[in-house]
């Protein structure tokens, strides 16, 4: 068989990587304190295009999804006429919080308090009583809507005044995973984590397999630590790609549990692909599903963590999809990454902490870092 090199698609090919030695780890600082979580909020959480879900999530007109950003409560609703808004989730009258579910369905969205109804475009429709008040206009008071944009289907807010463009955002990656449909793709399952560590902790895990020989057995059996080589090692999208045994997948049975995404060739049906994408969102490419997280810091040592596989739409009409063969693989693996982020949050923690040095096998994790930093400046 040919190399791998010379078979992996070109927007996939190895990049050229050096690693300077005396590259550590951060200070102990931006993993415990209170101030820098704060800074973070602000300079990173507030100004960058953050993840918050996908458009099937929301697939019919009058499905909402709520999220957190920088301690902004967000909502995220389709319209009758199928686009996608995203609003504060404050009423204009007195200011109440207006959906109190993470997801749900409705024809309008009414305040819980006065009544205030507003349509899915955000504008005020209803306010009981407000036609005695002199000078009242409904169309002065829709809701404030927040920064919206897609990417592959994913959708993503900012909280910033006036942010740059998503798509200037993310054209390192344009055409990148076409492959893999993502913006047809459908969730089977969401599974939500509460870890107890900081963000920072679990971008730097997912960023190397270093761990992965006595942290994930199951896991190495199938896809060997060692195979891992990076294609993006610079900027706010790190990662690269494995292999995967033949005849094998990333499942618990290790058999397909779904449709391929895309005819990818016989070498690259045999790999599989992390991305981080800066700040909030881990992006895995499977050759029979995706796998995405999201994380939302909640304080300097916990962070919460929605877990999403997505399929093929065509695979939930076949008899023999098994989507649960993935997720129950990946919730063993999760459950062992936050695991040790748990345990390095304890150590980093202890005054007898200081950072040690990155290993060469540990060269993405420094990279994060390093752009991390960059925004923090």
């Amino acid at each position: 068989m040919p190399s791998m090199q010379t078979n992996v698609a070109p927007s996939f090919r190895k990049t050229t990587e050096t690693f300077a030695a005396g590259a550590k780890g951060l200070s102990q600082h931006y993993f415990v304190s209170p101030e820098i979580f704060s800074e973070e909020q602000k300079k990173i959480f507030s100004r960058q295009w953050v993840l918050v879900g996908h458009q099937s999530q929301i697939a019919q007109a009058g499905d909402y999804l709520t999220a957190e950003v920088a301690g902004e409560s967000l909502i995220i609703v389709r319209d009758k006429r199928g686009a996608i808004h995203g609003f504060y989730n404050v009423c204009r009258h007195r200011g109440s919080r207006l959906i109190e579910n993470r997801s749900g369905q409705s024809a309008a969205i009414q305040c819980p308090y006065h009544a205030w109804t507003y349509a899915l475009d955000g504008r005020l429709i209803g306010a009981p009583h407000m036609d005695e008040v002199l000078g009242f206009d409904k169309a002065d008071y829709s809701l404030h809507a927040v920064n919206l944009s897609m990417w592959e289907g994913f959708i993503f807010v900012n909280l910033a005044d006036s942010p740059a463009p998503l798509a200037e955002w993310f054209k390192p990656l344009a055409g990148k995973f076409s492959r893999w449909n993502l913006s047809t793709l459908r969730s089977a399952k969401r599974i939500e984590y509460d870890v107890r560590a900081n963000w920072k902790l679990i971008f730097e895990n997912y960023s190397e397999c270093y761990h992965c020989g006595g942290v994930h057995p199951e896991l190495s059996k199938i896809s060997p630590y060692d195979s891992a080589e990076n294609d993006l090692t610079e900027g706010p999208f790190l990662g690269g790609f494995m292999r995967i045994a033949k005849g094998k997948s990333l499942t618990m049975s290790g058999n397909a549990c779904a449709l391929a995404m895309e005819q990818f060739g016989e070498e690259d049906f045999r790999l599989v692909f992390y991305y981080s994408i800066f700040p909030n969102m881990l992006l895995s490419l499977h050759p029979d599903y995706v796998m995405v997280h999201q994380l939302f810091p909640q304080s300097p040592e916990r962070t919460l963590i929605f877990c999403d596989w997505f399929f093929n739409p065509e695979a939930f009409k076949r008899n023999d999809f098994d989507p649960d063969d993935a997720v129950e693989f990946w919730d063993m693996v999760n459950r062992q990454d936050w695991h040790v982020c748990e345990l390095s949050q304890q150590g980093i923690s202890s005054r007898a902490y200081e950072p040690g040095p990155y290993s060469a096998r540990e060269s993405i994790p420094a990279a994060w870092d390093r752009e991390y930093l960059r925004f923090m400046k």
